[in-house]
């Protein structure tokens, strides 16, 4: 069942992601709503951060473009098998997504060092927030992918499981697990998950060539990338990429 309680778009604010463009959003707030019908959300290039769902509607560029990986498809490179090989000692639990003391913690650690290491504002939470903002208001296919080193709980990555795909939302981890690259190990454990689940894709969020932060999205392939956005009545041109995104020309429905 789908109750959907808003709908409409964001004001016009200056973009964080490429500097001297203008963004807005599309904005819609279910009070529930189905795996099903998020599944057809997801495939026209809307995505969920706690209560709400988004995708990006500015009116002078199309530079935030849908990312999925073709999980029957894809092979890990060398280089994340290797990572998955560091990470051996990593135990992944799958469960419905949730807040606690330990999460609004362990999100603050990383905060922290982001701030550090890459200018961040400075963002602290609480577990109510947490939830508000991140988990959501407990819809059936919100799960998340809790990275343990041994009983201690070093990365959460939130993850919505609706049929056919997961939506990859947010991920974060314990700075000291950085040198061993935990985010393509959540990246590769998503995937991983999707194939064991007979999924068919792994939504990686919005991909732009020219952020930095993004790039590391088109080395899981092969991949699809949407290439307008269409309502739901429409068929979503999702397109093959290379390694490298670019478009391939072949489009799947």
């Amino acid at each position: 069942m789908t109750v959907e309680l808003l709908s409409g778009r964001s004001p016009l604010v200056d973009c964080s992601y490429l500097s001297g463009e203008r963004t807005r959003m599309g904005v819609k707030m279910f009070i529930d709503i189905s795996g099903e019908h998020y599944a057809e959300l997801l495939a026209r290039g809307w995505r969920r951060q706690g209560l709400s769902f988004f995708r990006a509607e500015c009116p002078a560029c199309k530079k935030c473009r849908s990312l999925r990986v073709d999980v029957k498809e894809f092979r890990p490179t060398k280089s994340q098998r290797r990572c998955r090989k560091r990470n051996a000692h990593i135990r992944v639990v799958v469960r419905p997504a949730e807040s606690s003391q330990e999460h609004a913690d362990l999100y603050n650690r990383w905060h922290e060092d982001m701030s550090e290491r890459r200018g961040w504002d400075g963002d602290v939470t609480t577990p109510r927030q947490y939830r508000e903002n991140l988990v959501g208001p407990g819809y059936e296919f919100a799960k998340e992918f809790a990275y343990y080193d041994g009983d201690r709980l070093v990365g959460v990555g939130l993850v919505d499981a609706v049929p056919g795909a997961l939506n990859s939302i947010y991920f974060f981890y314990d700075p000291a697990w950085r040198p061993l690259g935990p985010g393509t190990f959540s990246a590769l454990s998503e995937i991983q998950y999707a194939q064991e689940t007979s999924r068919d894709w792994v939504y990686l969020g919005y991909w732009i060539p020219e952020n930095a932060s993004m790039a590391y999205k088109n080395r899981f392939a092969p991949h699809e990338i949407l290439t307008e956005r269409v309502g739901l009545d429409e068929v979503p041109p999702w397109r093959s990429a290379d390694p490298e995104g670019a478009d391939s020309g072949r489009e799947t429905p």
